[in-house]
């Protein structure tokens, strides 16, 4: 049966292929032609959440839009045990994709998880990326504010999601999938109905083999350093150089967007700027201001 991450693809008419990695398998889903931009999707995405900016950029820019290890139909690996695959995997599985399709230098357009892998992708590699467009980062300066008092009632789905029966609550039955999945989706958007067309596909994905495992996964990976950020023990990190262009959804309850304010201890030639209509999600709530900032962005680095 075809995985229907990949089912997605086929029914768009887009390109989508398994890519041989020395690991495994990464799945692709490429779209359009021109300036090669790399797309790291969030939790809970996976690849079909920049169909939006996809379908307005495809006639200027390569889409490329992997599913992250452990989501859509990349699925798991063996490689490393579950708990070890942070951002520094991720960036590692993504530079071996580049290798893989010839893509040699990329601007990465990221979201949420993508975002932080994104940033891992910067330090390891600088020299593959032209720049980083980013929305609603997560970052080290945001520091003990994840565990703000007011704040504890967003972030209990980081604890959950670590614990071993979380993948049978949630995939118990369509219905599970659907109330907790669909939870996020509504929430973190500023415009409630933004996924709700897409939101049984959602579930049809997140309820394929090893996908809810997958995701929860990156919440075990990414545990201790978030700890240790909490705590105020964390290593301090060169900052990156590359050329940034940071987007936040002004409403999101998730990732605050005055959390932005620590954004220039990380990136060092940074323009930021603010979705005002949108929640965590820009790419998907405001999809024309999404495609117009990031233009600009590409427009401002010679590259359209």
């Amino acid at each position: 049966m075809t995985h229907p991450a990949i089912r997605a693809a086929r029914e768009l008419g887009w390109s989508s292929r398994l890519v041989e990695l020395p690991e495994g398998c990464m799945h692709l889903v490429r779209h359009g032609a021109g300036t090669p931009l790399l797309m790291l999707h969030g939790w809970p995405e996976w690849w079909l959440t920049w169909r939006p900016l996809i379908e307005r950029l495809a006639g200027r820019c390569d889409c490329l839009a992997p599913d992250l290890r452990g989501f859509g139909a990349t699925g798991k690996w063996e490689a490393e045990p579950s708990a070890a695959i942070g951002p520094e995997v991720h960036a590692r599985h993504l530079l071996a994709l580049l290798d893989a399709i010839g893509a040699a230098r990329v601007v990465v357009v990221a979201h949420d998880v993508g975002a932080y892998v994104a940033q891992a992708m910067a330090r390891l590699a600088p020299d593959r990326l032209a720049g980083l467009f980013l929305m609603d980062c997560p970052h080290p300066g945001i520091g003990a504010r994840w565990a703000a008092p007011r704040q504890i009632a967003e972030i209990w789905y980081q604890t959950f999601n670590q614990q071993p029966f979380a993948p049978t609550l949630v995939g118990a039955s369509p219905a599970t999938c659907r109330a907790y999945i669909g939870h996020f989706l509504r929430h973190w958007a500023h415009r409630e109905d933004v996924f709700e067309a897409d939101l049984d596909r959602w579930v049809e994905v997140f309820l394929a083999p090893g996908n809810l495992a997958g995701g929860f996964d990156w919440y075990r990976s990414i545990a201790p350093a978030r700890l240790a950020a909490i705590e105020g023990r964390a290593p301090a990190l060169p900052p990156i150089d590359l050329p940034t262009r940071v987007l936040w959804g002004r409403h999101d309850p998730v990732l605050r967007a005055d959390w932005a304010d620590t954004l220039p201890t990380t990136f060092r030639d940074l323009e930021l700027g603010f979705a005002e209509h949108s929640g965590h999600f820009p790419h998907r709530e405001e999809p024309d201001l999404v495609a117009g900032a990031l233009s600009a962005f590409l427009e401002r680095l010679g590259l359209l």
